[in-house]
């Protein structure tokens, strides 16, 4: 049912959302947010400890902690209502549909194209660590996104494609580890709020609100390459030779 909703109405419920939410952390002076932020942070520091039993007291505890105060906010709760009222629209405007039209081009020709569905590398992953397996996988580009736990990519187990491989990791918080063979050519562009960035014999260690930008200096004419685009809130970006 999600697959029949327009991508303008899921924009402007996003738009109303994020007014919504600056509304209320200017005229409440954040006082859901900040919490719930807080919670975040002790949740995450619970996760992190998730062996122990304090942990696990921690980490359940601020979690209905995170849940009950995210459902206070006015901007959660508009999506959560903007969503369903949508949900139901566009089912009874399924059930009114009688009829199905097949798009064909002049002389019955069907417009068909045989595709190739492929597993990806990684799936989306909020919490915990994800890494590519220790013996030989077959590559395939990376464009991920997640919340806490570290993200490792070994490509010395795997054979790149004599093309541009990819590798684009959006992060909150954690670490990022890119180990690279030396006969590949790279080209690094990462983004950071806090952290520290040890890429190759180049060290920062206090990235504030930065951006760096390096590569091989035979990357524009060399292959195999990879181009490995990151962006973290608050950890530490490692990419060496291996």
């Amino acid at each position: 049912m999600f697959r029949r909703f327009r991508t303008d109405a899921f924009n402007w419920i996003l738009i109303i959302g994020v007014i919504l939410l600056f509304a209320e952390i200017i005229f409440s002076f954040g006082s859901t947010i900040i919490p719930t932020l807080l919670f975040i942070v002790l949740l995450f520091i619970g996760w992190k400890n998730f062996h122990k039993l304090w942990g696990k007291i921690l980490f359940w505890f601020f979690f209905l902690c995170t849940v009950i105060s995210v459902l206070n906010i006015w901007a959660v709760r508009f999506f959560i209502v903007a969503v369903l009222v949508l949900f139901v629209f566009e089912y009874v405007k399924s059930k009114k549909q009688t009829e199905t039209l097949t798009p064909s081009l002049p002389g019955k020709i069907i417009n068909q194209e045989d595709m190739i569905k492929i597993e990806p590398l990684f799936d989306h992953k909020l919490f915990g660590n994800q890494k590519t397996e220790d013996m030989a996988y077959q590559w395939r580009d990376v464009n991920i996104y997640g919340a806490f736990g570290n993200r490792i990519i070994d490509l010395s187990n795997t054979v790149l494609p004599q093309d541009t491989a990819v590798i684009s990791i959006r992060h909150i918080m954690g670490k990022i580890a890119i180990y690279v063979p030396y006969e590949v050519e790279v080209s690094i562009h990462h983004s950071s709020v806090f952290g520290r960035a040890h890429i190759f014999s180049q060290h920062h260690w206090e990235l504030m609100n930065k951006s760096l930008f390096y590569q091989t200096e035979n990357y524009d004419t060399s292959y195999p390459r990879v181009k490995i685009i990151t962006s973290i809130f608050s950890g530490d970006i490692e990419v060496k030779r291996i």
